[in-house]
């Protein structure tokens, strides 16, 4: 398994890291950001990540995207995309965010999975409601 932080080489995508060990770092080339994989239930919990490759395609529904880059002047420009059953949205933007920007995002990412969460179990629910409605 190679190092994602000290080489150019994308790992495998199914090696999950925890966003703070890499989040101090210029992103590797060749990858479009992380995949959030999970984000604990802690305050000051991590928050798992695997590298998502340039060629990607469009984000899963629910699923959550983050690319970061080195800010002009200080810090790091963070964005989050989430992804929609027929697009990609921009979530949100963190500009010039602290080194510690992971302890930053990580409330904003922790509500809008959840959120997901809700929908997926929301919307099963009104599907078999119809089936049943049905019969």
């Amino acid at each position: 398994m190679t190092n994602p932080i000290n080489t150019l080489e994308v790992p495998i995508s199914s090696h999950v890291l925890p966003l703070h060990s890499i989040a101090a770092h210029p992103m590797p080339s060749g990858v479009r950001g992380v995949l959030v994989q999970r984000v604990s239930v802690l305050p000051n919990g991590p928050l798992d990540v695997t590298w998502l490759a340039a060629e990607s395609p469009r984000l899963p529904l629910g699923r959550i995207r983050l690319r970061w880059e080195l800010a002009s002047s200080t810090g790091w420009d963070v964005t989050a995309h989430l992804g929609l059953a027929t697009a990609e949205v921009h979530l949100a933007s963190w500009p010039s965010a602290p080194h510690d920007w992971p302890l930053l995002v990580r409330p904003t990412i922790h509500e809008v999975l959840g959120l997901c969460a809700a929908l997926t179990v929301a919307t099963a629910a009104l599907d078999l409601a119809n089936c049943l409605a049905q019969v």
